[in-house]
Order: structure tokens, then sequence, then C-alpha cells
């Protein structure tokens, strides 16, 4: 019997997430396990608001949980809707999407501050990896059912053959392309995130081999409230829309090969290097 795919995605309430969770709620067909910290009800009515799909209705396939990243036992509960949304004997997670992400931007290490930098950690780091515990028995193992992908059609995303951990990176978490300093606490957090990565995918060549991969992304300068401080100091051409990024996004997730696995990659399909 062939498995089905499911999508994660966590946060989906604003920002990216948001875009993301109608870019692939539009170019596929596959369901979906959105998250929002507050109001999921409120939050599914405006993804699907005024939502244009090829085929079909998309409120079947949609569920919107509650998760704060920060609290584990919201994690905790998301999968156990998971599992009975999605059993492991017919389904498998084939793309996750773990982005939460804020920014507390400092320039030296005089303006750190204790309780905002330990935010940052428990957001943009020990969010995804508590993802990664919660949701990690849900990706198809070495010995899976074979991977229905039929959902992939002309006009629509092509899904990729095996199934893909996107963690949300940045190019400052990049140590090698550190060349302006600042910014300790979130740089140090996705550079954290580039090593979680690294370790999940070392653990998925083996109990997952061709079936799973992760990978972690940059998505380029967005305009959304993460950054919005910064929009003024960014050339037109490099400051993406929420929906461009978006649809940049699930195109290089969907193409990277399994042979470029375990890193980190950009909007422009590039390697950013540890």
């Amino acid at each position: 019997m062939a498995s089905k795919p499911w999508i994660l995605l966590c946060p989906s309430s604003r920002g990216i997430g948001f875009s993301l969770a109608r870019h692939l709620l539009r170019t596929t067909t596959v369901p979906m396990l959105a998250t929002s910290r507050s109001d999921p009800q409120a939050v599914k009515q405006r993804l699907l608001d005024g939502l244009v799909t090829p085929s079909d209705d998309p409120s079947g396939r949609l569920e919107v949980v509650r998760v704060d990243v920060t609290r584990e036992d919201t994690i905790a509960s998301a999968a156990r809707v998971a599992a009975a949304l999605f059993p492991s004997s017919s389904h498998h997670l084939h793309l996750a999407f773990a982005i939460p992400g804020i920014l507390h931007p400092e320039k030296s290490p005089e303006q750190v501050n204790y309780e905002l930098a330990l935010e940052t950690f428990k957001v943009n780091t020990l969010g995804p990896l508590l993802l990664m515990k919660h949701f990690l028995d849900f990706l198809p193992r070495r010995k899976a059912h074979k991977l229905d992908l039929s959902g992939n059609a002309p006009n629509r995303l092509q899904l990729p053959r095996h199934a893909v951990w996107t963690s949300m990176s940045a190019r400052v978490g990049s140590t090698a392309d550190n060349q302006l300093g600042g910014w300790y606490s979130y740089r140090s957090s996705k550079a954290a995130v580039n090593s979680l990565t690294k370790s999940l995918d070392v653990q998925l060549r083996t109990r997952a081999g061709p079936n799973a991969m992760a990978m972690s992304y940059h998505p380029g300068t967005v305009k959304t409230d993460l950054s919005k401080e910064f929009w003024g100091s960014i050339a037109n051409d490099a400051l993406f829309e929420p929906e461009d990024a978006a649809e940049k996004m699930a195109s290089v997730v969907s193409q990277i090969r399994l042979e470029q696995r375990g890193r980190c990659w950009d909007w422009k399909g590039e390697e950013v290097h540890p």
C-alpha cells in the first residue's frame, strides 16, 4: 500500500509562514497541519479567505492547531492530533517547515539582555529542536511503503521524491560569512539551527536512507515584522514580499537533491556555508 503525504507548517499565522501555507494549499492537493500560537480557527479562516485552488475546496485538508514553540506540551499535543489525522500505517510527513523566529538585535555584548537572548534561543533554536523531537517519527523510514506522490500535476508544485524537513535559518547564522559582527543572540541561534539540521540529517541517513532528508533555509530579507526595522537599508530588489518569499522557498525545498542534504540553502538555491 502506498503511503500518502502530508505537510507540517509551524507557525502559519503571519509573515512567511502565512504566505507559505496559502501557497502550498493553492499549488498542491496535500493535507496540511498548520499551527498558530492563538485562535487557530481564526487563523484557518484567514488562510482560506479568498483562496482559489485548481480542483478542490482546501478547507477539508487544512487543520490548524495551537502551538507555542516555547511550550513543549503544545507541541506534544499537536503531534497527537497529527497521529490521529495521519496514521503511520497509511501516511507519512513529506514536507515539514519548522520556521519560528524572533530577532532582538545587539551591536555589542554590552547590549545583550539575558531574558531577550534566552527568548531568542527558545524560539529560534529550541523550538525547531522540540518540533524534531515530536514529529521525527512521522517522516518515512528506510523500509517505508512506496511514497504516493499522485498529487503531483502540471501547473502545481512538484513534490520531491523524498520527504524534506526544513528549518528556518539565516545567512547571518554563517560563521564563515560573518563580516559585520553584531546580532550576537540572533546569529548564534541561527548557527545552532544549522548544527541541528546536520545532526537530524545524519540520523535520517540511517533511519530513512533516500526517503527523507533535512535542510535549513535562508529566505533573504522579507517584508515581515521581524525585519521591519531594517527595510530602509535593503535595496528594493533584495527585499521580498512574503508571497514571493514563500514561492521561492517552496521551489527551492522541492528541488534540493539528496546529495545536497544536511546543508543550508538560500532563496537562489545557493549554499550558505557554516
